[in-house]
């Protein structure tokens, strides 16, 4: 089997992860530079991992060995850099969120699919073991229909997170809890419960923290299929605890936290599933975390482009959860019920 041939394009705090899937991958994907516009990241980048340097990067996308290019730049500059890629001829494997507004979201997937390339999102907890097997019981039947899904993400990040010049910004982040952090296990409870059609509830910014942002977020939720739930977000909740996803279902209830699972049957029986290495990241460092699932998300990307088919979680699959994310910041402001956009 040939290795796929990919560029990196941003080196700064996210690349950690990916590099260190690559470096386990190496059998399946060859890395043919990683390009950023400081001397001093790449720098520090080529001390780490053992792949080539590049400073240019229209010489990367040039190369006609080049299949896909793994964007971890600013979320505000996703749009630009993805078409340039698209541009290219590259595929595109893409750190959340795709981009800072839903606007520019939509744009970025449609340029990848007018230019015929393949988008995948990074959206990275759907790879856990708890939650593959979670969705398994799920699609067996065997749970029964979901009545009830609530979802808790009670994170901590300190002020100093949020002195970095822009973070927590409109301009460079976009948003706050929601599309920097919670959009992971947003993504993923959509995944299990299907669409949120509308909402009520709060976002704001607490005295925790100054930012331009919202670090608090509480709601209400209507799913598609008439289940009811709750949403519940922040990054000031300290030391930091692990995401929660509840979902009550006709004949079971299930508990995912963090990387472990918990069902109990109406029968009195119960299946579990142990935690893996720690979720992490849910506290001041917010690399705390295994690259595992990152490793996942890059593997199933590379064999979807062998295979010529979609990856795991694409583009359109993850306007699901900026569309979310709209109408829960649109509550916030209205104290109102919003309806969830689809499209």
């Amino acid at each position: 089997m040939s290795r796929l041939r990919i560029g990196i394009v941003g080196l700064g705090m996210a690349v950690t992860p990916h590099a260190k899937g690559l470096v386990d991958l190496q059998d399946q994907i060859e890395v043919a530079g990683a390009y950023s516009p400081s001397p001093e990241r790449r720098a520090a980048f080529g001390a780490r991992f053992p792949f080539p340097l590049c400073d240019d990067l229209e010489a990367l996308l040039a190369d006609e060995s080049v299949t896909a290019m793994l964007v971890l730049t600013p979320a505000n500059t996703h749009l630009d850099v993805a078409r340039r890629c698209a541009q290219a001829g590259k595929h595109v494997l893409l750190e959340k969120p795709i981009d800072i507004t839903t606007a520019r979201a939509k744009d970025l997937v449609a340029t990848c699919r007018a230019a015929g390339v393949t988008l995948g999102i990074v959206l990275q907890h759907r790879f856990k073991p708890a939650a593959v097997a979670l969705a398994e019981q799920l699609d067996s039947g065997r749970m029964g229909e979901i009545v009830g899904c609530s979802t808790v993400i009670r994170l901590w990040r300190p002020q100093s997170y949020y002195d970095e010049p822009g973070r927590g910004s409109f301009a460079r982040d976009g948003g706050g809890v929601l599309l920097s952090q919670g959009i992971h296990t947003l993504d993923l409870m959509l995944s299990l419960a299907g669409s949120v059609t509308e909402v009520c509830g709060y976002a704001l910014t607490s005295p925790v923290h100054r930012m331009e942002t919202e670090d608090m977020v509480c709601a209400a939720v209507r799913f598609a299929n008439g289940a009811v739930g709750t949403i519940d977000a922040t990054t000031a909740a300290y030391p930091g605890f692990p995401e929660r996803i509840e979902l009550i279902c006709r004949h079971a209830t299930a508990s995912l936290v963090g990387t472990a699972l918990d069902i109990a049957w109406h029968d009195g029986t119960r299946t579990t599933t142990d935690p893996d290495r720690s979720a992490g990241g849910t506290g001041a460092d917010p690399m705390a975390f295994p690259h595992d699932y990152h490793r996942a998300v890059m593997a199933d990307f590379a064999k979807a482009i062998r295979q010529k088919r979609s990856p795991r979680i694409t583009g359109e699959e993850a306007l699901r959860v900026h569309h979310l994310i709209d109408a829960l910041i649109a509550a916030g402001q209205s104290s109102g019920r919003v309806m969830v956009a689809t499209g």
